[in-house]
Order: structure tokens, then sequence, then C-alpha cells
């Protein structure tokens, strides 16, 4: 079969998203399968040589075929030009694909957010006859709606349309958490049989062949120090204000360092928040070559998520199943009914609360940093829980399958 992946971010762009897809390209190529990835040109969350490389539009990476499309750049934009920007993707890939994808296309899987590549999706797949798989990371326009980014009501109800349409145009919705299962089904009317979940799966293995070295203490200069690193988009969804918050609280523990290691709207405005408060326990490093990644997160001592409270998805952050696989603790403030707090209490790898508790949110700091004796049996038990569940082999199995075999039947809400 030739198989068309459709996402927004590929590597080299730092992205679990982009990790993720590249390992599903790649496991789909050794299941037998000629696979095309259709993504945009990366401009922004990129390391080292791969943030002045100059890629070409086609090109062979590792056997897969990789279409890059320019699109308007985003990274620090206001939010109107990112809309803009977004609401430009279809016209932007489609040109793309209709200059390179001539062969016959049997199926097609297109990874949301950003919501308009849905209509890729789409029409591609209309084109070709191929079934479309519609894998939803994030539920757009809610995500946006909880954050305050969006407030007009005819503009939320259009973007609703848009999102009824993509519900609607899929042979078959996946999304990685039984949490936002729950939400497609019963906030926007999906059928149970028209949605699957499918985890956000991590390639343990990889990461057992990995060592921490201390090199990324020492050039940090955090040897001998108790790390809370926090790998990954420094953006208003990441709710970073509050670690700052948590940081200032528990400035009497010296040996305790926040290290905030990426990029994203928020990090100019989160590092001259720090300095002009004196949080001096909080460290700004840039993002971390892919190739690097697993190390640098082995050297850690507790792995950081945070989330905006607001939000009313269960979208788990795609760095938990790296934490998990590294065999790091965790410490996750997030917002209510995510499904974190049951993966964490069932993996026993760490501590959960709200987002918005900063009293639970110390407390369970201290305790682990007081008790950091136990921490390396958190990690194991977290390891063995990714192992048993979030298996690279079996979940892209599952969504070959999902490719292959036709839809059952069922219903979405009307458009």
């Amino acid at each position: 079969m030739h198989i068309l992946l459709i996402t927004i971010a590929y590597p080299p762009e730092i992205r679990s998203i982009s990790i993720m897809l590249r390992e599903l390209a790649e496991g789909l190529i050794a299941r037998g399968h000629r696979v095309t990835v259709l993504t945009a040109m990366p401009r922004a969350n990129l390391a080292g040589a791969a943030a002045h490389a100059v890629l070409p539009e086609d090109t062979i990476e590792r056997g897969v075929r990789v279409l890059r499309v320019q699109t308007l750049p985003t990274s620090r934009a206001p939010y109107v030009v990112r809309g803009i920007a977004q609401l430009d993707l279809p016209r932007q890939f489609l040109r793309v694909a209709r200059r390179h994808v001539r062969s016959r296309v049997d199926a097609v899987a297109t990874y949301i957010s950003p919501l308009p590549l849905a209509r890729v999706g789409a029409i591609i797949a209309r084109a070709h006859g191929a079934r479309h798989l519609l894998n939803i990371q994030d539920i757009f326009p809610q995500n946006a709606i909880d954050l305050g980014i969006i407030r007009n009501r005819a503009l939320i109800a259009y973007f609703e349309r848009m999102e009824r349409a993509a519900y609607a145009n899929a042979d078959m919705l996946t999304t990685h958490t039984p949490g936002s299962r729950r939400f497609l089904m019963e906030r926007k009317g999906v059928s149970f049989e028209r949605v699957v979940v499918v985890p956000n799966w991590i390639d343990c293995d990889a990461w057992d062949r990995v060592q921490a070295t201390g090199a990324f203490r020492e050039r940090y200069g955090l040897t001998g120090k108790f790390v809370i690193g926090f790998p990954g988009i420094l953006g208003p969804a990441q709710h970073l204000d509050a670690v700052l918050d948590l940081a200032a609280r528990v400035r009497d523990l010296s040996d305790i360092r926040f290290l905030l290691v990426g990029d994203g709207a928020e990090r100019v405005r989160l590092m001259q928040r720090a300095r002009s408060e004196g949080i001096a326990n909080v460290q700004f490093e840039d993002f971390i070559d892919p190739t690097a990644y697993p190390a640098f997160v082995k050297e850690l001592d507790l792995g950081l998520i945070s989330l905006d409270p607001t939000y009313t998805t269960s979208m788990v952050p795609g760095k938990l199943t790296g934490f998990l696989a590294a065999g790091l603790p965790v410490l996750a403030l997030l917002n209510p009914d995510n499904d974190g707090f049951d993966i964490i209490a069932s993996a026993q790898c760490g501590a959960a609360c709200r987002a918005d508790d900063l009293d639970a949110a110390e407390r369970h700091l201290r305790a682990l940093h007081e008790h950091r004796s136990t921490l390396r049996a958190m990690g194991e038990r977290g390891r063995a829980y990714a192992a048993a569940h979030y298996a690279r082999d079996r979940c892209i199995a599952e969504l070959e399958r999902l490719l292959l075999v036709p839809a059952r039947a069922g219903d979405l809400a009307p458009r």
C-alpha cells in the first residue's frame, strides 16, 4: 500500500509528535508499505545545524519520501497571524501534494492539530478513493476556547463547523487517551464506532540503550543539584507561571533547580519575570538535539509536566511517555479530569495535582525531594508501565489495521 501521512511537524523539528510520526512512517515501511510524509518546512523548535539548514521540498529520508511545504511563519507571531497562517495551510499543502503525489494513494492518515490539515487529508483521500484516518492530538477549537485565545462567538461557530466537517469526512477517528474519546462522544456527538484510542507510543528499547553521562549537568552548571526538568514548548497552554510560582515557594531548598529547555511564545516573558522577581532557581536553556534528548532526560531527578488548569479536554503531553521510558519519576501539574492523573497513579511513578493548587504542588515536591531515595523505584515502575501500555510496535500495528480494514458503520453529528 501507498500510505500518505499528513502532519505539521516532522524531524528535524523537535517535538514529541515529530519523532512519533517518523517512527510511524518507518514502522509502516518495515511492514512492507510505501510511505510519503506531507509536512511543513520547519522554522522553529530546531537545534544545532538544523536551525540553519536549507531542506529540499522533495527528499528521501531513511526510506521515507518527505514533502515539505513552505508555510506562513507562526513562531512568536500574534494569534491573529497564526490563525491566518493555519487557515492558509490547505492551499499550501495541496499545492505541494498536487505537484509531487502522482501515484495512487491507498490510505491517508492526518494528524491534527492544526485543524485545517483535516481538510487536506479529506481532499486527497477523496481524490484517490483512499481511506482517511484522522488522528486528533488536540481538540480544537475547544483548547483555544479554554485558554481564552478565541472568544468571538462567530469565530467559535466557524471553527466548530470546520471541526464537524473534519470528523464527518474521515473514515475513522483516533485519539490517544480514553478521556479524549469520551469528550468526542459526549461533547461532539461522535459515535463510539467511529473513534478508537491508540496511545502515543514510545520505543522503550531505544531509551534503554542510552545512559546518563553527566554531560548536560556539567554543561548547565548543575552538578550535584536536584534537577526538575521541563523540556518542550514554552507556550500559554503549558501554564508555566505556575512553575515559577512553585519555584519561588521552594527557594529555601538550595539544591533544587528548575530547568526549562525549549522555546515558545512565553519564553521571553517568563525569563523576564524570573529575573525581575529574583526567582534564581529557574534556568532556561535552548532546545536539545533529538539524538541527545534521551541522555538529557536521564540526567534529571524529576520530569515536570504543566498544563493550563482551564482546559476541559483530556490530552496528555507527549513528554510523559518519554519520562516513563527513561525511568524518570514525574511531577505533573494538570487540568482537572486529565488522564495523566490515572496514568501516574496506575504507574506509581510520581505525583500529580491540579495546576492551580500550588499548595498541593509544593507538598508533593517537598516530599519527593525529602524522600529522593525512593525516586529510582518510582522511575522503574514508570518504565515497566510504559513497556506494558505504550509499546511502539503494538500501537503502529493497530494504526496499520485501521488503515487497512474498513471502518464499521456509524454516524457523526450532522454538520
